[in-house]
């Protein structure tokens, strides 16, 4: 019977343990549930602060493009000119009707060529049509706009039949006249600014574009030949086909017969230029310091493998090798290919100057104005000789004309 009890205490008190669990358990669950209700609740708040904050920011930037200098200008313009439209076209109604009810739609055609016509002039600007359509439709709009400013101006004179006073009366019309005037004149001012700020933009792009357009005049003007080729080879392909740089490149091929920039004249120049090259440093190799230096290593290296050949004294002549050896052998300098042995110059000795050749280079360096004008080249251009011939008789006159 103890037992029983014992047990069912214990019963009661694993019940009560559990129901303390389970409450504890329900606690926490609502504890976290609050934690996750103010946690979304000071998200939202934090997220409607920011759509707010955006919202502002937004509207400020709106308001401050919408109020720039460039905006105000241009919608201020149109309220000008729309207002300026509003208060002159209903005088040359009435004074139309007051004439025929069916000449109405006279004023508004009137006016409204005027308006038409300033509109053409923006789209000119727009369409960069060439400059003596926009100035046509500037004189047309203006007509238009001074044959309705006089007849405001009448009307406004006629109101003194009104009992207008005859002062007052001249106001009204002159008013009338200069909102007529003044709409269109408004209209184009505002688009002469647009356009010129459109062009200060973009500076560097519009003097690009500029550059471009010189560029191809003056290619056009300095190569005639080439362009009409280029304008051939154009029409000829099927259109699009070819790019107008490529049809050049082949029209310069095709004219000039050599890559592009190059002429038959230039690559000619270039070829006697590096031939005069070829001869300066050819004579140059013949100074006496080198013929010095073959001298010594004559002596010193001889046919003979360096014995001197005999005694190794030459004869003091630029040909001679040591005594005993060949005449004809090659220096230790010679065969590079540029200059000509010191051998082979005894066994050839070179070309005399002739009197006739030397009377024609006198002549020349008299034309250009002095000896040190003369060069290889107008020298072998002049006499028809070889280069080497050429710079011996520059040297010759040079050294004539100095003494």
């Amino acid at each position: 019977m103890s037992s029983w009890h014992a047990e069912r205490r214990a019963d009661k008190v694993a019940d009560a343990e559990q129901r303390r669990l389970d409450e504890q358990h329900r606690a926490e669950l609502r504890r976290t549930e609050r934690r996750k209700d103010r946690e979304e609740k000071r998200a939202d708040d934090t997220q409607r602060r920011r759509d707010r904050a955006q919202r502002r920011a937004a509207r400020a930037a709106r308001r401050e493009k919408a109020f720039t200098p460039g905006n105000v200008y241009r919608k201020g313009t149109l309220g000008l000119v729309t207002l300026s439209a509003l208060a002159s076209l209903p005088a040359q109604i009435i004074h139309f009707v007051s004439i025929h009810w069916m000449l109405f739609p006279i004023g508004p055609a009137v006016e409204g060529a005027a308006w038409v016509m300033a509109a053409g002039v923006a789209y000119a600007d727009e369409r960069k049509l060439p400059v003596w359509v926009r100035w046509l439709l500037r004189i047309l709009s203006l007509a238009a706009a001074g044959f309705a400013a006089n007849i405001n101006y009448q009307y406004g004179l006629s109101l003194t039949e009104h009992g207008v006073s005859p002062g007052s009366a001249r106001v009204a019309g002159l008013g009338l006249a200069a909102v007529t005037l003044g709409g269109p004149l408004f209209f184009e001012v505002r688009q002469w600014v647009l356009t010129l700020t459109a062009a200060a933009t973009d500076p560097k792009k519009r003097a690009e574009e500029k550059a471009r357009a010189k560029h191809e005049k003056d290619r056009r003007q300095t190569f005639k030949a080439v362009a009409d080729r280029q304008k051939e080879l154009l029409l000829a392909a099927p259109f699009g086909t070819l790019k107008p740089e490529d049809a050049w490149a082949r029209a310069w091929w095709d004219i000039e017969g050599a890559p592009l920039g190059m002429t038959a004249s230039v690559i000619a120049d270039r070829l006697d230029a590096e031939a005069d090259v070829s001869s300066v440093l050819a004579h140059a190799e013949q100074s006496p310091e080198r013929i010095a230096v073959e001298l010594l290593l004559a002596d010193l290296f001889g046919p003979n493998g360096g014995d001197g050949g005999g005694s190794g004294t030459s004869t003091g002549k630029p040909g001679d090798g040591p005594r005993g050896g060949t005449p004809k052998t090659r220096t230790a300098l010679g065969g590079k290919g540029k200059g000509p042995d010191s051998a082979t110059a005894d066994t050839e000795p070179p070309k005399p100057l002739a009197e006739a050749d030397l009377e024609a280079v006198r002549k020349l360096a008299g034309a250009l104005g002095g000896a040190d004008r003369l060069s290889a080249r107008n020298v072998r251009e002049t006499v028809g000789c070889r280069n080497d011939y050429a710079i011996r008789l520059r040297d010759a006159i040079r050294s004539e004309m100095k003494d």
